[in-house]
């Protein structure tokens, strides 16, 4: 059973059998009950499309999904969203394996891939929809995402960029997006769109944190490359453990 604050948007009719939905890129379910060594977050860094393709590209993530999450009308559609007047922003569920990538990786992918510093927009994105957001699901999530956001803003200080406008709460309710939105990048006929502006300033470490990647995986995300993950292949990354 899904927990309450994981609830289906029953406005996407365009699926019969949502419990079955499999991840486009990964196989693997949408909607699958947590198992036992698993964890989830939620990420907004703009356009969901592009940031999704980030999360999924690492080893040890187990699914991704896109939807909407800090808002304050139940089940909106994307275009109600888009109308900034339902107070949502676009997010990344992520569901993780700990044993083989570390909150603290996930983090890392987050704060890199953005600039979040914009407020309610991402390069050419405007609105609330696009503000960047971590919506934790455990108390040691909520502590990782600041201690890394103050470091992070140190790291951007020293970089001449402004003040972190990440919002960070815990247990918001999110809502699938329509399915064409998901693993949107990886399907047949997609438009090859990013807005993603990232910073290239580098998360180093911080207080508690406990990478497991390898730097090898974070080679393969050149930040100095104009929309290095929309280029990349839509494989996850492999590693030898």
């Amino acid at each position: 059973m899904l927990p309450s604050w994981l609830q289906r948007n029953p406005s996407d009719q365009t699926s019969t059998n949502r419990s079955s939905q499999v991840h486009a890129v990964l196989s693997t379910p949408l909607r699958a009950p947590l198992k036992q060594g698993e964890e989830e977050i939620l990420f907004a860094c703009g356009c969901f499309w592009g940031a999704e393709k980030s999360f999924w590209k690492l080893p040890g993530v187990i699914t991704t999904a896109v939807g909407y999450a800090g808002g304050y009308v139940d089940s909106p559609t994307y275009q109600q969203v888009c109308s900034g007047r339902t107070g949502h922003t676009e997010v990344v569920r992520v569901v993780w394996n700990q044993d083989s990538i570390d909150i603290s990786d996930l983090l890392k992918m987050f704060w890199e891939c953005h600039d979040p510093t914009q407020g309610n927009r991402q390069g050419n994105d405007r609105g609330t929809q696009y503000r960047s957001a971590i919506y934790t699901t455990t108390s040691n999530q909520l502590e990782l995402a600041h201690s890394s956001k103050k470091s992070y803003q140190e790291s951007l200080m020293n970089n001449n960029f402004k003040a972190i406008t990440t919002e960070i709460d815990s247990n918001k309710t999110f809502y699938f997006a329509e399915d064409y939105h998901q693993q949107y990048l990886a399907k047949p006929g997609s438009r090859p769109y990013c807005s993603a502006m990232p910073t290239k300033v580098k998360l180093r470490s911080f207080p508690g944190c406990n990478y497991k990647l390898p730097d090898e995986v974070w080679s393969h995300f050149d930040w100095s490359i104009n929309h290095c993950v929309l280029r990349s292949s839509n494989n996850p990354i492999e590693i030898d453990y």
